[in-house]
């Protein structure tokens, strides 16, 4: 009888720990193919644009592990009746065996936990890892929306040709294909920075979040408008560089930037740059206007 007693009130102790552990178990080897997949590119090319990934998971389990831990356990254990629809709905999507289904079951359960443990409230509190679990949750969206990037790829091929023009490269500007010397350089859907896009918008949220800035409305629309034309304008020059390698025969260094090591540098280099950008409209948005940050939250 005291074996009875002891059982429910350890198994009321260490419940959370065991869900922790049954998704840890069900979820690992999903996430080490994610991992694998963006970091050896031998994942499908729709699922390479969400290898922001690689940091964001870990940012997301860090939030909720370290800053939002001690408010959880404040919270009063409630559970609403959307959990189960989460958890019946991500556990049949993980079982269907289709690949874009498993990956979107994660979130879903996550979701679900959440309510089930702590209502609305524990939803509210974990919003921010939970949206970046979602963003990085490999999907067919970029595949469904690449056919509508035309207008930046022309865009994009206009700019680098009107750059190389001001250096004297003959260069001729076909909607998204670029032609120097005799040869050829399309800005295809993948190269018209889209991919570079979302990361940079991933990684700004982030760095909104990390700062604080994040509660402020008007900061955090001024820098995610700073990050958009930041990272067209970065892919507008590597495509410029492109385009003059490729057509003067620099094919080493045009292979180095465009599928090398390279372009991974340059990537990091411009999303390095995001972090004076927000300290420059930081400095600036308190310089004009000190004092109304409380005013914005």
């Amino acid at each position: 009888m005291q074996l009875d007693r002891k059982f429910p009130t350890l198994l009321d102790r260490y419940y959370g720990w065991i869900v922790i552990g049954a998704i840890a178990l069900l979820y690992a080897p999903l996430i080490a193919h994610w991992y694998d997949g963006w970091l050896n590119k031998n994942i499908s090319l729709e699922h390479e644009y969400f290898s922001h990934g690689l940091i964001g998971l870990p940012f997301a389990a860090y939030i909720a592990w370290i800053d939002t831990r001690s408010r959880w356990r404040r919270l009063n254990e409630v559970t609403h009746p959307l959990a189960l629809p989460f958890l019946i709905t991500g556990g049949i999507f993980y079982l269907s065996g289709l690949p874009d289904f498993t990956n979107l079951s994660f979130p879903l359960v996550l979701i679900g936990v959440c309510l089930w443990f702590k209502g609305i409230p524990g939803l509210k509190l974990e919003k921010f890892p939970l949206l970046l679990v979602i963003l990085a949750t490999p999907n067919e969206i970029p595949y469904l929306i690449s056919p509508y990037t035309l207008p930046l790829q022309a865009f994009i091929a206009s700019c680098a040709g009107f750059i190389l023009t001001h250096f004297d490269v003959p260069v001729t500007v076909e909607q998204i294909y670029l032609y120097v010397n005799d040869k050829i350089v399309e800005v295809a859907p993948h190269c018209s920075g889209l991919k570079m896009l979302l990361t940079s918008l991933y990684v700004a949220l982030m760095l909104l979040y990390w700062t604080g800035t994040l509660r402020s409305r008007g900061k955090t629309l001024t820098f995610l408008g700073s990050t958009v034309i930041l990272s067209v304008t970065a892919n507008i020059i590597r495509n410029t560089l492109l385009t003059f390698f490729h057509g003067t025969g620099r094919e080493q260094i045009f292979a180095w930037l465009h599928e090398g090591w390279g372009g991974d540098l340059y990537s990091a280099c411009m999303l390095g740059l995001l972090i004076p950008l927000l300290g420059s409209i930081e400095w600036i948005a308190d310089y004009f206007h000190p004092g109304t940050e409380l005013e914005e939250s």
